[in-house]
């Protein structure tokens, strides 16, 4: 196959949580999958990732844990960051989009669409919270889907069914800050006009083409990729804003936009953009080469993203006017767990960085049943039980059994060298036919994008070699005919050689251990299907066991692990993530006394209440008051958390927060000390 050129991107994770096995087994595994077996064919790839940091789903964390948003972000970029070189994911680069250079690449890339006219700049009625004087971006809303009638649904997508969303969409809007129904008030964004692209993006996602030239080969395409973009479009597509009324982001860089970050569905895919020039800085390399000319751009992500990455970027790509649109967009569906989907909110994960702290030998273990069970074409599922199963009926049974005889044998009755190819039987012709296959099927299948089934194939080789040993039985044939044994393990170690090569997009671990157990070491991919990859009296060197089997007792312990995080009946919310006594010993709070209260103005359930700390008095703007009124609560001993940084409410500045106990009917209470102390009693 020619040697062609690939920029192959994975989803950029959202640094706001850690990394489940949903996103591994649906994201990062395959597209690291792919990209080794490219660099092993030798064509040019670059590998692109880094975290998402931006967004409203950064901001309602950072609101709801009280910090800033660079706290979550810096945070969750180095839990995601050190998993993935835990677990050996090869990306060339893993970037973070809060970076100056996207910064400036993000702005550059809004400007010369705006110059050439992409946009249009539209003043609409937007939802507006009036208890947090707010515009509210498309994740500050939830509500009913209207396609689905799922509740929950965001402003921008319905979780549940895919649907892509407008805030206008939902029905019975609430705003994620006040959980109250939101206004509707007058703001101006600027808006990319999508339905002015649906004749190209019809030609370019169904046949191929792009501007009457072939582009790509749309059979290699998924269908649920195809399906979705098509439902779409059919559906007519709408102009969409490309800003936000936000405080977090990359700033718009044109006049009157004060206030305005770059919706994250733009920010984000230029994050691929962003992260090759660095890595391009950083490797004396032209960015431009990546994203530009002849070249296949590959985007591998979930199918929560496919119309981002399948309809919008591509627009933005196209509008730029010099750069590549992708040739394919390998979208994975979701992969649920032990018989329930997987929940961040509800702990329901295997989380990737606890699994490599707990098994930090099994990294091949866990990329080998993902990959097995992944979901390309449907919904997959993820147990304890197969994955158990697989690691030692096949892995240990399979693979490490026929690599333990063929090599154990060979240090037995050659003292560690590889025999002689004597005189080939009819069987032995079949064998090595085999052999000979395996990687042209493999490698056909990675071509198009079927990962599950060309690692499939790979064990087939070792389930070849496995049956081949057990059917020459050379333990009893040494003794009535040794220079018959010599041919069967001399083919028995080129499998094992094979192995080593077709194994490592797959099992790159594994693979290293069996090119030091042959002592013989090559990462050509051209070099598999032969039969003399280690000569005649190439001494090897003893093996290890390779894959050690599973206990019922470590299936019984995640089994607990999970069951233990189920929602028991109650009303409650559950409890939140732990927290370090570093972080704990950060948090200020003291006792106070309200020594002055009112009502704000237009604003059902807040106080603005003034506040002897001890140390100041202070303005603390409070949602209580539905449970009581300004008057008796003057004189109030308080709970107050002073270091929250201070922000505006209604045009005020809270410079604090009072701590209220809530019942499971949401009434509240103060939480006062049993002793009269004094205000400015720190609390510990």
């Amino acid at each position: 196959m020619t040697k062609e050129k690939f920029t192959v991107t994975a989803a950029l994770p959202y640094a706001n949580g850690p990394l489940h096995l949903g996103h591994v087994a649906g994201v990062y595994l395959p597209s690291d999958i792919f990209v080794r077996f490219l660099r092993m064919n030798n064509h040019d790839v670059a590998f692109i990732c880094g975290s998402d940091e931006h967004g409203a789903a950064i901001t309602l964390r950072a609101k709801k844990e009280g910090v800033t948003p660079k706290e979550i972000v810096d945070k969750y970029d180095g839990i995601i960051g050190k998993a993935f070189k835990a677990f050996d994911i090869s990306f060339d680069v893993f970037h973070r989009t809060s970076s100056a250079i996207h910064h400036e690449t993000a702005q550059e890339f809004f400007k010369v669409l705006d110059d050439k006219g992409h946009f249009t700049k539209e003043t609409s009625e937007q939802y507006y919270d009036e208890d947090y004087d707010q515009f509210l971006a498309d994740r500050y809303i939830t509500g009913t889907c209207p396609s689905c009638k799922t509740e929950d649904a965001y402003g921008d997508q319905c979780e549940k069914c895919g649907s892509a969303l407008s805030p206008t969409d939902l029905i019975n809007p609430k705003s994620t800050l006040s959980g109250k129904t939101p206004i509707m008030r007058s703001t101006s964004h600027w808006y990319l006009p999508m339905q002015n692209h649906e004749q190209w993006l019809k030609e370019w996602i169904k046949e191929g083409k792009l501007d009457g030239i072939h582009h790509h080969d749309p059979s290699k395409w998924r269908n649920q990729v195809v399906g979705q973009c098509m439902s779409w479009i059919d559906g007519g597509l709408r102009p969409r804003a490309m800003t936000r009324d936000l405080d977090w982001g990359v700033t718009v860089p044109v006049e009157g936009s004060d206030g305005k970050v770059l919706y994250v569905w733009m920010d984000a895919p230029i994050g691929y953009i962003s992260a090759t020039k660095q890595w391009a800085l950083e490797n004396n390399k032209n960015w431009k080469d990546y994203w530009t000319g002849d070249r296949k751009l590959v985007h591998f992500i979930g199918k929560d993203n496919i119309v981002f990455h399948a309809i919008i970027f591509p627009i933005l790509l196209k509008a730029h006017g010099d750069l590549i649109l992708p040739e394919n967009v390998p979208a994975y569906e979701f992969l649920n767990l032990e018989g329930a989907k997987l929940s961040t909110s509800r702990n329901w994960a295997v989380w990737l960085h606890e699994y490599i702290e707990s098994y930090p030998d099994k990294m091949d273990e866990l990329k080998y049943v993902l990959t097995s069970i992944a979901p390309e074409a449907k919904d997959s599922e993820f147990t304890w039980k197969e994955y158990q199963a697989r690691i030692n009926n096949e892995l240990a049974d399979i693979l490490g059994n026929f690599v333990n005889r063929a090599l154990v044998l060979t240090q037995k009755y050659y003292a560690g060298k590889v025999p002689p190819l004597g005189k080939l039987t009819d069987h032995d012709k079949d064998v090595i036919a085999q052999i000979k296959a395996i990687p042209e099927k493999i490698s056909a299948l990675v071509y198009k994008y079927k990962l599950r089934e060309a690692q499939a194939e790979a064990m087939n080789l070792a389930r070849l070699g496995n049956k081949y040993l057990a059917d020459m039985e050379p333990w009893r044939l040494m003794k009535t005919d040794p220079v018959r044994v010599e041919t069967i393990m001399n083919i028995a170690l080129q499998i094992t050689a094979n192995l080593s090569l077709v194994l490592q997009p797959f099992l790159p671990a594994t693979a290293d251990k069996l090119s030091e157990f042959l002592d013989f070491k090559t990462t050509e991919w051209s070099a598999s299907g032969k039969i003399d990859l280690i000569s005649a009296d190439h001494l090897t060197n003893k093996p290890s066991i390779l894959f050690q089997k599973i206990e019922d007792t470590i299936v019984e312990l995640e089994v607990a692990k999970l069951e233990a995080t189920k929602k028991i009946d109650t009303a409650f919310e559950p409890q939140k993530e732990d927290a370090t006594f570093d972080e704990f010993s950060k948090i200020d709070i003291r006792l106070g006394t309200i020594i002055d209260a009112e009502k704000v103005k237009k604003a059902d359930k807040l106080l603005k209440l003034t506040v002897d700390t001890g140390i100041d008095k202070r303005t603390i703007i409070s949602g209580i008051s539905k449970h009581y009124n300004a008057e008796e609560v003057i004189g109030k001993k308080v709970t107050v958390l002073m270091n929250l940084p201070p922000r505006k409410i209604r045009g005020v500045e809270s410079q604090g927060m009072i701590l209220m106990a809530e019942d499971a009917q949401g009434n509240l209470s103060f939480m006062c000390p049993e002793k009269d102390f004094e205000a400015g009693s720190g609390i510990h």
